[in-house]
């Protein structure tokens, strides 16, 4: 009986530990299982928030990042002004473009074209002008040529076309009395260099490269390569086919200043006309370096010795072709005075 009594007392105590062992299995699972629910919470709250502050710190970048742009777009560019000369972005604001042409009188404007290299109808096409700071009494006042050359002070006309700082000078007996813009040959059709004369003139030629191209107070220094000078669009960089593009008042004033060339017949040239003499290489591909006068207001000038140095070899050619000239025109006026005699002789009569 007793055997009875303590086996049924250790299946009551072992059935009793098993449920207890259950009961706590089961609130370490649950417990378990809460704890890995809050750290799984926990982990997206956290990935949540930092998440909410990456979209936040993104959120700003962007917003500094429009108000910058926004910033860069609205600001008013100003003009920055060295010794002599300014840069006037233009393009870049619509005030300050506006306020160039309420400041400056077209005449102004004129010079600040030439002095660019353009012609006035391409100040607005310009990303950037120089101007200056004062204007100078006369536009002969910023030649970059020297006002005299001693070896050219017996040739009666010369004129001379730099390449650099596409520009010209007219000289006359060795004095500059005129100067202006050129914009000359393009890369792939250079000016030649060299020695020219005048030859003959047209008051508007059609290009021979292309009918469309009207060139008006065109004067042919290269007869057979079809080179001259004449107005035409002046960019502001060698554009040309070659030809020595020029401003509509300069290609009219040397129109009518230079000589053109006698022929003997129609293949003959008895006399040359004037000398020109074009020198010197640009830099393709870059801004002219007038574009750097607000740095260095001499960049573009030329001095006395440079030229007359550049000029020296040629003498001896120029000479020569004046003193046939010189013939041919004392011929011509002898030949005026006895026709003038025998008229006045026989009037008398």
């Amino acid at each position: 009986m007793k055997k009875i009594i303590v086996l049924l007392v250790t299946v009551l105590f072992l059935a009793s530990c098993k449920k207890e062992i259950e009961q706590q299995d089961s609130e370490v699972d649950s417990t378990t299982i809460q704890q890995n629910i809050e750290t799984k919470v926990d982990s997206i709250a956290i990935k949540r928030n930092d998440s909410i502050q990456l979209v936040k710190k993104d959120s700003v970048v962007a917003v500094k990042k429009a108000e910058i742009e926004k910033s860069k777009k609205s600001k008013k560019y100003a003009v920055y002004k060295g010794d002599e000369y300014s840069y006037w972005p233009i393009k870049a604001s619509d005030s300050l473009r506006k306020l160039f042409y309420n400041t400056f009188t077209k005449e102004q404007q004129y010079t600040i074209a030439a002095l660019n290299r353009i012609d006035t109808d391409h100040i607005k096409t310009r990303d950037t002008l120089i101007v200056p700071n004062e204007f100078k009494a006369t536009f002969m006042d910023y030649t970059p040529f020297p006002r005299k050359l001693d070896n050219l002070a017996e040739v009666p006309k010369t004129v001379i076309f730099s390449y650099p700082i596409q520009a010209y000078g007219v000289y006359e007996e060795g004095n500059l009395v005129k100067w202006g813009p050129t914009n000359m040959g393009k890369k792939s059709a250079q000016t030649p260099r060299g020695l020219f004369f005048t030859n003959w003139k047209g008051r508007k030629v059609t290009s021979t490269v292309d009918d469309e191209w009207i060139l008006n107070w065109n004067f042919n220094i290269h007869n057979t390569g079809g080179v001259g000078w004449h107005q035409y669009a002046l960019p502001g960089y060698p554009a040309s086919h070659s030809c020595l593009r020029l401003l509509d008042a300069d290609a009219q004033w040397l129109y009518n200043w230079a000589d053109q060339w006698v022929l003997a017949d129609k293949k003959t040239v008895k006399v040359k006309g004037n000398p020109v003499i074009v020198f010197g290489d640009y830099t393709f591909g870059v801004k002219g370096i007038w574009h750097q006068l607000v740095e260095n207001p001499e960049i573009t000038n030329i001095s006395k010795s440079q030229l007359e140095a550049i000029v020296e070899p040629y003498l001896a050619e120029i000479f020569n072709q004046q003193a046939i000239r010189e013939e041919y025109n004392k011929s011509k006026s002898t030949t005026v005075k006895e026709d003038s005699l025998k008229v006045v002789k026989d009037t008398v009569n």
